[in-house]
């Protein structure tokens, strides 16, 4: 599984989050989950199956890779709320596929 962020130009505030996602994905022992980001020009389903992405880009990410797909973040630097939503994420996809613990 890989979990993507993705911003206007893919060095700024999308590189924030995925580093931000790598310190979680370690904290809540899920190193099994990869973890890139981009920009939205090279933006396409294949990049990852889910993206976390903040609020400005929400719209414009949906419209390539559709609402199932992308998880808005109302603080990009919040990475509590990127925890909860990381794990919500994980936990709803783990159910789905069942290797739920």
């Amino acid at each position: 599984m890989k979990l993507g962020a993705c911003c206007s130009t893919g060095v700024g505030s999308s590189f924030m989050v995925d580093m931000n996602m790598q310190d979680v994905l370690k904290q809540i022992g899920r190193e099994d989950v990869e973890t890139t980001h981009i920009d939205l020009s090279g933006l396409n389903r294949d990049v990852a199956d889910h993206f976390f992405v903040g609020r400005d880009m929400y719209d414009a990410v949906v419209n390539v890779v559709g609402p199932e797909n992308v998880t808005a973040l109302d603080s990009i630097i919040d990475k509590d709320e990127l925890k909860n939503k990381i794990q919500e994420y994980l936990n709803s996809s783990d159910k789905e596929s069942g290797s739920e613990d």
